[in-house]
């Protein structure tokens, strides 16, 4: 575009005019210009083109508040863009051109008109989407709608939608969603909570249909957005048992409500769970099985195997299953399935004893017995039967079921045998001795044995009992049963109590030989207890020496001695049992002192008991008797602690007791019965002048007529409640406006009460008209220099007429607070005037009422909010309508107005504001704020308290209602394979604040697991925190990606560790345009000198896009590449490798065999650079020749004319020709080796044009300056530039300034 501005615009500065002295003039199509907004800064945009008839020298400028957009070279009109123009912002603005001569300057306005180019990528309105949608939703139904709006015109602005990619990435899910042309998602298939996945991910974006953009076709699309799309399970599945197949058996004999077996069947809809009812809907056998709401089934009845012969011992049943709640097609939800009950058959009959002889046993059932008789001798042989027994055992069962064994039990089973030990059907049963030992009646006369019969397979049995009489002997003495016994008796028994009647010695002996005699041997204790001698019964002989604080514990001797002399003794260890007969000694007397408001009571109650310790008996309570100033005092009742509750007030105390409190504890023992016993405390309250006087009235008011000297005012009353005459005598002092008219003396009347009269001198009298009003302060105060004062106002008042004006107290001025939305209504304040006429009648008038917001002024808002009546008072009007975020200050504007001033006389007081402050109510929620943040965890990173995710948001509320506090509700983990799972505790939040934006910092609390890929999804609450209100809160959801350690990439510095950690910020920078992802760098570290070859340190770092995804090595070698601009940056920073340092050089081995493999070819490469210099020397030649061939080619072309064949962009030649590309690259080496693909023919090739250009001279003629001698040559001018010149000489027949240059041609070195 800019060389056709070239070519419209030279051609007239080339004619030449020779008429008059004229003012120079823009060409006409100077008007406007129609400009692209994408062009760059510094871009050649039009030329300024004027013609001047005088051929003067011409001067160009532009003026005018849009010119900043351009810059003018003087001299050619030649406009550059300065600054970027913008459709959207400014598409079309005028400027002012100017031209001028020497003498004249001609301006004219230019219209600019800016062209639309796609600029603008479409932007999506909102960027967090989630929603639920029920699984029955019909297809083809909307399921979201978004919105994405792009700034840019025609097709460039229209947005097309597109779902990019859905996460569970299934087969049924990739098309299971569209989106249409309007932003709607519409369900293109069906879903299913239970079959397919209860959760979907939209990866959404938008782009617009394309358009012109830096002189191509351009698609701009919006970064992605995610829609996260929750299915909600409906009730439309049956339930469904968990097994196909149930079967169990029972045993006929099994009794009611025996569990059989349980059935289980569950919710089809597992998003639902609907509990299931049981029911048994059919049987072969009713009534014989139920089944309980846990699916159990039980016996309901007696079972008789034998009526289910023809039905193969089995009962069949149909149990239904029943949801609890209907389907979504208002049905019962419900399944049936068969149960199969086998009923077994059992050993139902037990072998019985029976008292006969075989085989004249009948075995009737009332025949049966249980108790046997017999006899033996004692010591009996062995295997000798007990005489006089007849016992048979039946069975009636058959087979294998009438086997029945047989054994013996009971307490003396070891001393004999059985026989038989095993039979069949029936059996006669002989008990044998077994030990003769055993068999000793001094051990016991009769002997007991339990027969038992056991049946072999039910195990069932039946037990018959032997009793079996022994004779004696005699050969025992006797014995007591333990050799010591440890008895109790408490102390202070009465005499002839007994101690116990429970120690007794036998002997097994029988007649005489067993009668046995008790005594106590001599020792301690021997006059204190008795025994009886018949009945071994131990007794208290003397109970009042029976002290346990004396002696706690007694030991004797029994002994026990039978006919035949024999003896045996034990111990008797006597403990006596403490009783309650100590009562609570209290240690020491209590006078406690203590200075009142500041003194506190501190002191335990010293107190023992002597009874036993550890007891209830000499546990001690300790309480507080009651009394008036008991409630000012706390007693531990344990440890007999006394404090107060509070400061004591000396003044509370009756003034009759001085100041002393007496109060009485209790110490009371826990015994039965309780003993306790009292103490007194006494607390003497030291006065401390803490109050201040308190005059009987709040203020005064007294008249007094003027020129009325020597007469009483009035008389003001104080008291002071302190109770010490050093504290509360008070004296007098008056100040105030006026206070030298007065003067005050002061009256004690006792008990704190004081008068103080107000006179006025004798030879002072007062003057209205000077002062109408005296508006005095006397202070009540006491002696003590440490004490205070009370003031109160004394108001004076001269009698005149009414000629004064009303005053409004400022007092009654002071400024409210009212609060919004309907919290208050009624009277909020009273205005209050005053008037110094005593005929004065006063009503307050509302002037003007003010609204301001923040201290600006929001116009009428407020004006019906509150009103003011004539009496003062102030009243709220519309309580609700009161609105804090529209209006915080209600100024009412009033004044007073005295209805009854005589004529003449101002009737008004001046203005006052009544200021109504708006306080704030919680009722506004928190909300988020907007954040265009990706939030990624890159695992050297993330540590515990180190922030990986931040949210903000604002409360509109003022005050504590807008604080805002933060917390994690919940914390998902959704894997790479859509699989969703719930974390707790692994995040926490902490919550900072800046002005009026809240900031909730999220921290990991531990160290995450970085074997997990995939999202963490945390969803933050921000709750405000009113004093008073309920609060209210507002969520947000974050996604938090997870970045794989394999992404982590390696790039090496030619630098150290210090230079490159303080070049930081501009690697970032460098590396963050190269490949517009967020650079997250982890380490930088020293390379070992060792290994070190050109690469000094090495800096590791991780490339994450906005979507979570990450740039591997090979692509991020690829991003760098392709902007040179970056990658220029980073050379001059020192890069030198991407990847490891091991990656790029070999070891010392392949290093040294490199050395050798390098001298073996070292004659080849001389070879090779001999070549190359014969080939440098031919190149040249043949660029020199076509140089010299373009030259030809110009002085055969005209001056200003172009060729008709299009030109080849970025180069010299045309298409007729060969193509010398111009390339814009320094000759710098880039320091990447690997990186480049040039040589050093290439640069040369390059530089030889680079400063080529075409002048066209003002002057035909070749003027040659002179060179004085020995001065340096100049260098030799441009050939190709002096052909162009001379020819456009030729043809203009002068020469011009040069017009145009192009940097790009240099033909110099030829």
């Amino acid at each position: 575009m800019a060389r056709l501005w070239l070519s419209c615009f030279l051609l007239p500065a080339l004619m030449v005019s020779v008429a008059a002295n004229v003012a120079p003039k823009f060409l006409p199509n100077m008007t406007s210009v129609i400009l692209p907004e994408d062009l760059p800064v510094g871009a050649q945009v039009f030329w300024l083109v004027a013609e001047d008839s005088d051929n003067d020298p011409l001067t160009y400028g532009m003026s005018g508040p849009n010119a900043y957009f351009f810059t003018v070279v003087p001299n050619t009109g030649e406009v550059k863009l300065a600054s970027t123009l913008d459709y959207e912002t400014l598409y079309t603005f005028k400027v002012t051109i100017s031209v001028s001569d020497p003498y004249i300057q001609v301006q004219r306005e230019m219209q600019v008109i800016v062209e639309d180019r796609n600029d603008n990528a479409p932007i999506f309105q909102n960027t967090a989407f989630s929603t639920s949608i029920s699984e029955t939703l019909p297809v083809g139904s909307v399921v979201f709608s978004v919105l994405a709006v792009d700034k840019d015109m025609g097709t460039a602005g229209m947005v097309v939608y597109s779902i990019e990619k859905v996460i569970p990435s299934t087969g049924d899910s990739e098309h299971l969603f569209r989106i249409l042309a309007n932003g709607s998602i519409i369900l293109n298939g069906s879903l299913s909570y239970n079959n397919k996945s209860a959760f979907y991910q939209l990866e959404l974006k938008a782009c617009d249909l394309g358009g012109i953009f830096n002189n191509s076709f351009t698609i701009q699309c919006s970064l992605p957005v995610y829609l996260s799309i929750s299915v909600v399970d409906q009730p439309d599945l049956d339930p469904q048992f968990v097994r196909e197949f149930y079967s169990a058996s029972v045993a006929e004999d099994a009794a009611k409500e025996t569990s059989v077996l349980k059935v289980e069947a569950v919710d089809g809809d597992k998003g639902i769970n609907d509990p299931v009812i049981y029911s048994i809907s059919n049987s072969t056998r009713p009534g014989w099985f139920d089944i309980g709401a846990d699916g159990v089934i039980r016996v309901n009845g007696s079972l008789d195997r034998e009526q289910l012969l023809e039905e193969d011992e089995e009962v069949q049943l149909q149990v239904t299953a029943t949801e609890t709640h209907l389907n979504i097609y208002g049905q019962e939800a419900k399944v049936s399935i068969w149960v199969t009950v086998r009923v077994m058959d059992v050993n139902d009959h037990k072998p019985e004893f029976y008292n006969c002889s075989l085989p004249a046993c009948t075995f009737t059932p009332e025949e049966a017995q249980v108790n046997f008789t017999g006899y033996v001798d004692e010591h009996a042989s062995p295997h000798i039967p007990i005489e006089d027994l007849t016992m048979v055992v039946y069975d009636p069962d058959k087979g294998s079921n009438g086997i029945f064994l047989l054994s013996l039990g009971g307490p003396d089973a070891e001393a004999f045998s059985v026989s038989p030990e095993r039979a069949a059907g029936s059996a006669s049963v002989q008990v044998l001795v077994r030990v003769s030992a055993l068999v000793d009646y001094e051990r016991q006369t009769v002997m007991v044995v339990q027969v038992m019969a056991t049946d072999s397979v039910s195990q069932n049995f039946s037990i018959a009992m032997v009793t079996i009489h022994l004779r004696d002997i005699n050969d025992h003495r006797p014995t007591f049963s333990q050799s010591l016994y440890v008895l109790r008796v408490p102390e202070h028994s009465a005499t002839g109590s007994v101690v116990t009647d429970s120690i007794h010695a036998t002997d097994p002996d029988t007649g005489a030989w067993g009668q046995i005699t008790y005594s106590l041997l001599p020792g301690n204790g021997v006059d204190l207890f008795q025994v009886d001698p018949v009945s071994g019964t131990v007794t208290v002989r003397n109970g009042e020496l029976l002290d346990r604080e004396i002696q706690a514990v007694y030991y004797l001797t029994l002994q026990a001695t039978d006919g035949g002399n024999l003896s045996s003794s034990t111990m008797l260890q006597i403990h006596l049992l403490d009783i309650n007969d100590n009562a609570p000694v209290v240690s020491g007397s209590y006078n406690i002192f203590v200075q009142e408001e500041e003194g506190n009571v501190s002191v335990t109650i010293q107190a023992h008991d002597d009874d036993e310790p550890g007891t209830n008996n000499s546990r001690l309570l300790f309480s507080l008797l009651p009394g008036t100033y008991n409630h000012n005092f706390s007693l531990d009742p344990d440890t007999g602690l006394l404090r107060n509750l509070g400061p004591l007030d000396r003044e509370t105390i009756d003034p009759a007791l001085g100041g002393r409190i007496v109060l009485t504890v209790l110490v009371s023992d826990c015994g039965e019965p309780v003993l306790s016993t009292k103490v007194n405390v006494t607390i003497t309250v030291e006065d401390i002048n803490d109050n201040l006087p308190i005059f009987n009235q709040s203020s005064y008011n007294f008249t007094v007529k003027e020129e009325d000297p020597g007469v009483l005012v009035g008389v003001v009353k104080p008291w002071d409640a302190d109770q010490t005459e050093v504290n509360n005598r008070i004296s007098f002092s008056l100040s105030g406006s006026g206070a030298n008219y007065f003067m005050i003396r002061g009256l004690v009347l006792g008990a704190g009460w004081a008068e103080g009269y107000l006179w006025l001198p004798p030879d002072v009298s007062l003057d209205y008209e000077i002062q109408p009003v005296f508006n005095l302060t006397v202070s009540a105060e006491n002696p003590d220099p440490q004490g205070g004062e009370t003031i109160v106002d004394v108001h004076v008042n001269v009698k005149d007429v009414n000629d004064n004006p009303p005053i409004l107290d400022v007092a009654s001025l002071r400024g409210i607070r009212v609060a919004e939305n309907g919290s208050q209504h009624g009277q909020v304040a009273v205005v209050v005037a005053s008037d110094v006429d005593t005929s004065a009648q006063l009503e307050i008038q509302l002037v003007n009422i003010l609204c301001t917001k923040a201290g600006v002024d929001v116009g009428s808002l407020c004006w019906g909010w509150f009103s003011v009546a004539a009496n003062g008072s102030v009243y709220i009007n519309q309580s609700k309508a009161i609105d804090y975020e529209a209006c915080d200050l209600v100024t009412l504007v009033v004044r007073a107005c005295d209805l009854a001033t005589d004529p003449g006389f101002q009737a008004y007081s001046n203005n006052g504001s009544l200021l109504i402050t708006i306080e704030d109510m919680n009722d506004n929620a928190p909300y988020f704020l907007p954040e265009d943040k990706t939030f990624v965890i890159i695992p050297e990173l993330v540590l515990p308290n180190r922030e990986v995710a931040s949210v903000r948001a604002r409360d509109d509320d003022s005050g504590n209602n807008g604080l805002i506090q933060f917390s994690i509700l919940r914390v998902d983990f959704i894997s790479k394979d859509g699989a969703t799972v719930p974390f707790q505790g692994i995040f926490w939040i902490s919550t900072f604040s800046e002005a009026d934006v809240f900031t909730g910092s999220i921290q990991p609390v531990t160290s995450l697991d970085s074997t997990l890929q995939g999202t963490y999804q945390v969803t933050v609450q921000a709750r405000d925190t009113p004093s008073v209100d309920p609060s209210l809160e507002a969520n947000t959801t974050l996604n938090l990606f997870t970045v794989d350690q394999s992404y982590r990439s390696r790039l090496q510095f030619s630098t150290s560790k210090a230079e490159v950690g303080a070049n930081t910020q501009a690697i970032n920078a460098a590396l963050t345009q190269a490949t517009r992802t967020t650079v997250y760098i982890v380490d930088i570290q020293d390379i070992d000198s060792a290994a070190r070859a050109r690469a000094h340190s090495y800096l590791d770092a991780y490339f994450v896009f906005p979507n979570g995804s990450a740039l591997t090595l090979d692509e991020l070698s690829v991003m760098i590449r392709n902007d040179q601009d970056s990658l220029m940056q980073l050379l001059q920073l020192g890069l030198v490798v991407l990847g490891s340092q091991e990656s790029q050089e070999s070891d010392l081995s392949n290093q040294l065999i490199s050395v050798i493999i390098g001298l073996g070819v070292a004659l080849l490469l001389v070879l090779v650079i001999m070549t190359t210099a014969f080939m440098c020397v031919r190149k040249s030649y043949n660029r020199k020749l076509r140089a010299m061939k373009a030259a030809k080619e110009a002085r055969k072309t005209a001056a200003g004319v172009m060729p008709s064949a299009p030109a080849i962009p970025g180069t010299n030649m045309y298409n007729n020709e060969r193509a010398n590309p111009m390339l814009n690259l320094s000759n710098k080496d880039l320091g990447l080796e690997y990186l480049s693909s040039s040589n050093d023919l290439d640069y040369v090739s390059i530089n030889s044009l680079d400063d080529n250009s075409v002048d066209v001279d003002k002057n035909s003629q070749e003027i040659k300056e002179y060179r004085p001698p020995h001065t340096p040559p100049e260098p030799d001018p441009e050939p190709l530039s002096v052909v162009l010149s001379r020819q456009q000489a030729g043809a203009s027949g002068q020469l011009e300034g040069p017009s145009y240059t192009n940097a790009g041609l240099d033909t110099t070195d030829l």
